[in-house]
């Protein structure tokens, strides 16, 4: 076997794991005193990774493995928009980690993270069921362990104990799913199936078990019922991780395999999908209204932000999927923002997490209000903002297919998230507080993160390159 081929197609997988190890090999080596600059180190690590990934390596497709690895520029760009989010989250996560309850567990919490990274860089590449359910699985179960992280704290340990029983029923519902289409087809290799699928209703059923595991993933509704629980009780940073880089591996992910596997089958999956996007914008943007926890308002706000990516997923075509993609990068910059926003709050004011709290907070922290406030307009979609423009490419991509039903529902549903939306920016500059949150300074990794995706916010929307840098790749996939 040439392995300068291996390394040439797994050169993403491989440098994370040399990251991986570098953080394992840290934490045991450094003493009290080097464990301080852990987070200063981890950091420089990501930034070094990306800087050797973030362009796709090698020009051309290919697959390794026997077909069970497959590789494309594309594949590149995704995994680097999610190692890019990681990284914010580690910049955001440093004055966390410095409390004196995480201090100690600061290994923990890198090797988790990268560990749940590594297994969505491989269910993305998957050519083959095994390897997509593999990946899947160490994505997964080092999640449970972050969300459970403030195991004496709070209620995440509950919501710790809420995801993984919930992640297991959803494996398990996917690995029957998988199982109907092995025994239907007599293989489990993505580019073999199609011409063995015939529509049956066994293979019917098994799609829509395939479905509803990945939907838990991407918080669909019906699927999302741990979505808020899980997101309350979780620490910030990895709440703001679960929402955004768990989300967008699973939504590429599913639309290649409904594309790629379910051709033969695509009126059934639109159809499916179809119903799903429109209880999953509505349901979630009504409750998104009643809370009051700003947490459990992202995490319904997520749940919106998921109906609306599938728009992308349910047109199928090229122009969809570089849609998804540059949907994905917008909604993780703006959401990393909001989230990077409450996590500084919360460090810096005693765990303060509801709307109420806000009340008045342009007055002691308008920097941060600011950040928040544009990061919301973008989320629902205001101009001149990235979300805006992001968007108008998912609407006109299911536009094109003939969705137009599909695409009112959507801009209707768009109105109620400003209204809700509209209600934090109103707390923080409008209603009065007669006892505000303090003026205080975040520290500089939250300062450096939250600038970060203020940029993104504002030059994605006008930096037309990035979508069409995508494209020329999207096109290439899907074809």
């Amino acid at each position: 076997m040439d392995y300068s081929v291996i390394f040439s197609y797994m050169y993403t997988e491989i440098a994370l794991t040399g990251v991986i190890v570098a953080a394992l090999l840290y934490d045991l080596i450094a003493g009290k005193r080097g464990r301080r600059f852990f987070h200063p180190v981890m950091c420089t690590l990501m930034l070094l990774f990306i800087a050797g990934t973030v362009f796709p390596y090698h020009k051309d497709s290919g697959e390794i493995f026997g077909g069970m690895y497959v590789y494309t520029p594309v594949y590149g760009i995704v995994k680097s928009v999610l190692a890019i989010g990681t990284l914010i989250v580690f910049l955001q996560a440093g004055s966390w980690l410095r409390r004196e309850d995480t201090r100690f567990k600061r290994g923990e919490f890198y090797v988790l993270t990268l560990s749940t990274l590594l297994g969505m860089d491989f269910m993305i590449s998957a050519g083959h069921f095994m390897m997509f359910f593999i990946g899947m699985e160490l994505a997964s179960v080092p999640m449970a362990c972050l969300v459970a992280f403030d195991k004496y704290k709070g209620n995440s340990a509950e919501a710790g104990a809420k995801y993984i029983l919930s992640a297991l029923f959803a494996s398990g519902l996917m690995l029957y799913g998988i199982s109907f289409l092995y025994g239907t087809t007599g293989t489990l290799y993505f580019d073999d199936m199609p011409a063995k699928i015939d529509g049956s209703a066994l293979q019917i059923l098994s799609m829509v078990f395939f479905f509803s595991g990945l939907g838990f993933k991407i918080s669909l509704v019906p699927f999302h019922l741990w979505t808020a629980d899980t997101y309350q009780g979780a620490p910030t940073a990895v709440t703001s991780y679960l929402s955004v880089i768990s989300k967008a591996a699973a939504a590429f992910t599913l639309m290649v395999i409904l594309v790629k596997v379910f051709a033969p089958m695509t009126e059934y999956w639109q159809l499916l999908l179809y119903i799903v996007i429109v209880l999953s914008i509505t349901v979630a943007n009504v409750f998104a209204i009643r809370q009051k926890n700003l947490k459990r308002f992202l995490a319904f706000s997520s749940i919106s932000q998921a109906g609306y990516i599938m728009l992308a997923v349910i047109s199928g075509t090229p122009y969809g999927m570089t849609s998804l993609i540059f949907y994905v990068l917008v909604y993780m910059v703006a959401n990393l923002a909001a989230f990077g926003v409450i996590a500084a709050v919360e460090q810096n004011s005693g765990g303060k997490m509801d709307m109420d709290d806000y009340n008045g907070l342009y007055k002691t922290n308008p920097r941060l209000s600011i950040i928040m406030t544009l990061a919301l307009f973008s989320l629902a979609g205001i101009p001149p903002f990235a979300g805006f423009f992001s968007k108008f490419f998912i609407f006109a991509a299911a536009f094109e297919e003939g969705f137009h039903v599909l695409v009112f529902i959507a801009l209707i549903n768009t109105v109620i998230s400003l209204y809700y939306y509209l209600l934090v920016v109103k707390a923080m500059f409008i209603n009065s507080n007669d006892s505000p949150i303090a003026t205080f300074r975040s520290d500089t990794g939250t300062r450096l993160g939250l600038v970060l995706c203020l940029a993104g916010v504002l030059a994605l929307g006008i930096a037309s390159s990035v979508f069409d840098g995508i494209s020329l790749y999207s096109f290439g996939l899907m074809q």
